[in-house]
């Protein structure tokens, strides 16, 4: 029997029935609401959320993609066993135009809450929720609004508001992301410091700031009103940013290995604690399936990386 928190439990009475069409998490597990009402910023869409298995086949099987995604949850995955104390949010990419919610998502978590680590699933709001500078034609200010890093703000509070009903330590609260999830890290490890909506309750009062990062493969980090080798603006790096880990393929025909490693080269020269590591094959979209390309190994060297910075530790499994 799953046990939900008495004050997580309470945002289940906004938890409207969802449609047989929209995704659901696997028994055992319930999606939560994260905005107690209608989401800042909400588009009035008639699409309504799916969830279908995509054509390609990444390791020989098929991925889920969700889409119209307005009504953006969490989902939590406790672990069974030792708890480290501490948890990751999980933010699937897609491009911002869908969710590949269990190639980048889901699997994560089971992979995670095996190590002891908790795990909250970001079911944020698709398509055209970023980047949220830019249009594709780059010729003019882009005027949606930021909703994803709106969700993940709002996420991450409400995890650090709940630390001690979820068993977590609100020290040890880190994101980590794929491919446009990748770029909504990067996003929320440089915008932490003012909301991007007006506060709506207590969970609002706590820090959004990641305790630390994982990108990988992440996108839409290049400066495109030039053709140098830049960062776009609109990640403001700096010393504040939180540790962070990167990786990439060389031969990533999705996002070049330039969205990673103008972002290392910002982190380095910022002072941030940052490990990066570049792959010369894998491509992209591959999440934590094996295949043979060695890249696909890296979630043991993100468990390294965790123990290095003392996220994971002997001594603080509870």
């Amino acid at each position: 029997m799953v046990r939900i928190p008495l004050a997580i439990g309470a945002l289940l009475a906004m938890h409207a029935t969802f449609a047989q069409t929209e995704w659901q998490p696997t028994r055992g597990h319930t999606q939560l609401q994260i905005w107690p009402g209608a989401p800042p910023d909400a588009v009035t869409t008639s699409a309504a959320e799916s969830a279908a298995p995509d054509e390609d086949l990444v390791a020989g099987r098929t991925w889920l993609s969700v889409k119209n995604v307005s009504r953006p949850t969490i989902t939590i995955y406790s672990p069974r066993g030792a708890n480290t104390g501490a948890a990751i949010m999980v933010l699937p990419g897609g491009g911002y135009k869908v969710l590949a919610i269990d190639l980048e998502g889901s699997e994560v978590c089971d992979w995670l809450v095996s190590r002891g680590i908790t795990c909250v699933l970001l079911k944020y709001r698709v398509p055209d929720s970023g980047p949220h500078w830019e249009n594709e034609c780059k010729c003019a200010v882009d005027p949606r609004a930021p909703m994803a890093l709106e969700d993940v703000q709002r996420a991450l509070g409400l995890v650090r508001h709940q630390a001690a009903q979820l068993h977590v330590d609100p020290r040890r609260v880190g994101v980590l992301g794929f491919s446009a999830g990748g770029h909504l890290v990067a996003d929320i490890s440089t915008h932490w410091r003012q909301r991007a909506y007006t506060h709506v309750d207590g969970a609002d009062a706590e820090s959004c700031r990641p305790d630390f990062a994982v990108a990988l493969y992440p996108g839409h980090m290049l400066e495109k009103t030039t053709r140098e080798l830049q960062l776009n603006p609109t990640i403001p790096v700096s010393r504040d940013t939180p540790p962070t880990f990167l990786l990439q393929s060389e031969d990533d025909p999705v996002d070049s290995v330039d969205n990673s490693l103008v972002y290392y080269i910002a982190l380095k020269n910022a002072g941030v604690p940052v490990e990066y590591h570049v792959y010369p094959t894998g491509g992209h979209a591959f999440g934590l399936r094996t295949t043979p390309h060695s890249i696909t190994h890296w979630p043991a060297l993100v468990e390294v990386w965790l123990r290095s910075i003392g996220m994971l530790t002997s001594d603080n499994r509870r």
